[in-house]
């Protein structure tokens, strides 16, 4: 199971379901029930065989590393090539159950996710600080996706959805590679912490990042797709995540980053609940 990364699978398939929900208006009846069943099982299996093949491609480095080096290659309870074919069949069969019961859209989407995520942001990890950057686009894809799989085209809504995830992953992502920064460099990856041991730039963009989410997180209220609810809550939130980063940027602790990563972590499921609460009212 840990093989899938199932906490990324979840993820992946709530923001995908919420870009179904918001995209259709809500759920319509049997056939509406029906095309999010198989949109978010296809989604599964290709965000499942997206970590198999991640967990594949980095397991050497895994084995170096503190908090990896349980994961299932590494530990020996899977063999590399099960791992290979698992995640290769999983994305295949994803990709083609979408084809053949969502849309061509939806499919290209999720197959363009996984050659993101597998192959660019993975081996991109090794090269280049920008990793966070290039890993935060495959990351906001499915919202899009299941966007797409309800209207059948790509519409401001689901950039808008595309746009909040991209820029949430950044503060959490760096306040993650910030704590593990030890971790990554034996691990041979090219964090910015890796990069940057004093911080400024890793504080800046945290700082950037946090303080974009605000106005970004409120464009659900601009184009009409959310109230004033929804406007008065992410703002609230948003603050709240500004806030959590300013400890961070003067001390530099790992405590400090862990209360950003624990805020972050509350705050993108307060603000989709946020989201669909105020489309239901």
């Amino acid at each position: 199971m840990e093989l899938s990364k199932p906490r990324i699978v979840t993820l992946v398939l709530v923001t995908a379901a919420l870009g179904f929900y918001m995209g259709g208006m809500g759920f319509h009846g049997v056939e509406s029930l029906l095309a999010l069943f198989y949109t978010l099982l296809g989604v599964a299996m290709t965000a499942a065989g997206s970590g198999a093949l991640n967990h594949y491609m980095e397991y050497d480095s895994d084995a170096r590393m503190d908090r990896t080096r349980n994961r299932p290659i590494p530990s020996g309870q899977v063999p590399p090539m099960h791992a290979l074919v698992y995640g290769e069949y999983m994305v295949l069969g994803g990709v083609v159950l979408l084809m053949w019961k969502v849309n061509l859209l939806t499919a290209f989407l999720a197959l363009l996710t996984a050659f993101l995520y597998v192959l660019v942001y993975t081996p991109m990890k090794k090269v280049s600080w920008l990793n966070t950057l290039m890993g935060a686009i495959p990351g906001a894809l499915p919202p899009m996706g299941g966007w797409t799989a309800a209207t059948g085209q790509i519409d401001p809504g689901a950039w808008v959805l595309f746009f909040i995830l991209f820029i949430w992953q950044q503060p959490h992502f760096y306040s993650i590679a910030w704590i593990f920064k030890d971790d990554y460099r034996k691990g041979g990856f090219e964090m910015l912490p890796v990069r940057d041991p004093q911080g400024k730039r890793t504080f800046r963009q945290v700082l950037f990042f946090s303080g974009l989410l605000i106005p970004v997180s409120l464009l659900p209220y601009v184009i009409g797709l959310s109230g004033f609810l929804y406007f008065l809550g992410a703002l609230l939130l948003g603050l709240m995540m500004l806030a959590s980063c300013f400890p961070f940027v003067r001390t530099g602790s790992t405590v400090d980053a862990r209360r950003v990563l624990k805020v972050s972590v509350l705050y993108l499921p307060l603000l989709l609940a946020l989201i669909v609460l105020d489309f239901s009212i």
